[in-house]
């Protein structure tokens, strides 16, 4: 599904990105940790094709698509997803709104006929149940006012309505307590399915309690150093990653 090869990626001609390697298939979850500056942000901007940064040196291949290829937009049809750390608000957009022209835009790159009012709406509805998103937020200009909580149940809740092929989470974990998080992360994990795969971007391995991943990443310096299980994430929340850096710099 996803295949990243020697990615390298700077902004204002600092390299971050220093040699990527990455495969991601079908019905996978794959978590990347790592210290802070490490990188992990910018793989995932870089791969939704944020324009703030460029890619110097080599590919990246999404459904046998060079993503460098692609518009941010194409990418988007296409089934790539990116949930933000800090989702950012759209004043004079309602929800309903943003998220119909949203569904409406898939459906048309993918050839199909748009939804009717009536269709959206039990779409709607039915998806808001997945993460238990007050039906009240939906009239309302997108994450304008919501508290942190409410926005990153709305990433995800617009993650269900689009129904991405690769959904790439970034530290949706920030800032939530609990039962959020709880919230959060179950909806991510009914949302999955033998057809997709979700890569998880995290500092804390809490949220992979709920999120299961098949392989854990570490990325430092600009490059996956070490690959694991969950056991992986077990380790590094007890020990750090020190000792991993150690051994990566010997």
């Amino acid at each position: 599904m996803l295949k990243v090869t020697n990615l390298h990626a700077s902004v204002d001609g600092k390299e971050i990105l220093r040699g990527i390697n990455l495969e991601v298939k079908a019905g996978e979850v794959h978590a990347i940790m790592g210290p802070n500056g490490s990188g992990k942000s910018t793989l995932a901007s870089v791969l939704a094709g944020n324009e703030k940064f460029t890619v110097t040196e080599g590919s990246m291949e999404f459904l046998g698509e060079e993503l460098q290829a692609l518009s941010i937009e194409d990418r988007a049809r296409m089934g790539l997803f990116l949930g933000f750390q800090y989702p950012v608000e759209i004043p004079g957009v309602t929800m309903a709104n943003f998220m119909k022209l949203a569904v409406n835009e898939q459906r048309k790159f993918r050839g199909e006929e748009p939804l009717s009012a009536g269709e959206f709406l039990k779409l709607m509805r039915e998806k808001a149940k997945i993460v238990e998103l007050d039906s009240k937020l939906t009239a309302r200009a997108v994450n304008e006012g919501f508290s942190g909580g409410e926005k990153k149940k709305n990433e995800i809740f617009q993650m269900a309505m689009l129904d991405p092929k690769l959904a790439i989470l970034d530290e949706t974990d920030s800032g939530l307590d609990i039962d959020a998080l709880r919230i959060v992360a179950t909806g991510v994990t009914k949302l999955h399915t033998e057809e997709n795969a979700t890569v998880v971007i995290t500092h804390y391995q809490r949220l992979l309690d709920y999120i299961v991943p098949d392989f854990v990443h570490v990325l430092y310096q600009g490059r996956i150093i070490y690959t694991g299980d969950k056991s992986l994430a077990l380790k590094l929340e007890k020990e750090g990653y020190d000792w991993l850096i150690n051994d990566y710099k010997e």
